[in-house]
């Protein structure tokens, strides 16, 4: 496999047999992210790919989940997709599963036939960073869409018979706008039900956008307790089904949960952790140099 690093996957892929479709990100432009950086975007040539999928059918026949990299191979046209999902479904007899991850704007580029023909060739799983509902922070970060056109996005998938997977910012929103980011990022779960639902913690990544604003204080970096309080009133205001999880290195307690079932217990967790955490700043570690 010719990787063009650094290569990124969701935990939960680790044993997946990662396929670098396109290298970087179409979009490549939240202030917040640092994992696309050094990478010029492009798709990669079919024939590469086909390549490497024929090798990777004889080095590993028995694979039985494979990960579409890099940052949004959903950006894809059609019939490119379709190539790539027919024939690793041809050369891997033993597979279950083809994931990747995707922004909202990918799917909203695309029609719902062609987003129904996709699940149907095999596409099942979709990692989306929503980061958050508030269209105050949304736009702070330059995300590129809003709260609407996110819920428009995230239905359309599931309407095509997509599960989703989740993920939004704890942080995101600073110390001015952290309670409409939380309250606003629960209105989009609400809105759409996603199957999996992760809330992150910000790391402030050396040489972004938002690295650069927090040394300049420009970025009110937030506290322990707040980044806790954040959480709960997110957890809070989620009335739909969805498997939550807050189990990411980022985060500063590990959580599981099956919301709204879970919900009375996790909230008197976080009220537990919020009375413990200190009200000071995230590490300053994490600014690193500029």
């Amino acid at each position: 496999m010719r990787y063009e690093e650094p290569v990124f996957r969701p935990p939960s892929e680790a044993k997946s047999l990662i396929l670098q479709v396109t290298i970087g990100c179409s979009y490549n432009r939240c202030t917040f992210c640092g994992m696309y950086k050094t990478k010029r975007f492009r798709i990669r040539p079919i024939e590469e790919v086909l390549e490497e999928i024929d090798w990777a059918s004889r080095e590993y026949p028995f694979v039985r989940r494979a990960f579409l990299a890099d940052g949004d191979p959903l950006c894809l046209p059609e019939d490119h997709m379709l190539k790539i999902l027919e024939a690793l479904y041809r050369a891997f007899p033993c597979l279950e599963r083809v994931s990747t991850y995707a922004t909202p704007q990918n799917i909203l580029e695309k029609s719902n036939e062609e987003l129904k023909r996709i699940r149907e060739a095999g596409l099942q799983l979709l990692y989306i960073g929503v980061e958050s509902g508030s269209d105050k922070v949304l736009k702070m970060v330059k995300k590129g869409v809003t709260h609407s056109q996110i819920v428009e996005a995230l239905n359309r998938a599931k309407e095509a018979g997509f599960t989703l997977s989740t993920t939004f910012v704890l942080g995101l929103g600073e110390r001015d706008l952290w309670l409409e980011h939380a309250k606003e990022s629960a209105r989009i779960v609400n809105e759409t039900a996603p199957h999996y639902t992760a809330a992150l913690t910000l790391m402030l990544i050396p040489k972004t956008v938002l690295h650069f604003q927090a040394k300049k204080g420009m970025f009110k970096i937030p506290t322990y307790r707040g980044i806790m309080k954040e959480m709960l009133a997110f957890v809070e205001d989620i009335n739909v089904e969805t498997v939550f999880r807050s189990n990411h290195v980022s985060n500063l307690v590990p959580i599981k949960a099956t919301l709204p079932r879970d919900k009375e217990r996790l909230i008197n967790e976080l009220v537990g952790y919020i009375l413990e955490a200190p009200e000071e700043p995230l590490p300053s570690t994490w600014l690193g140099p500029v």
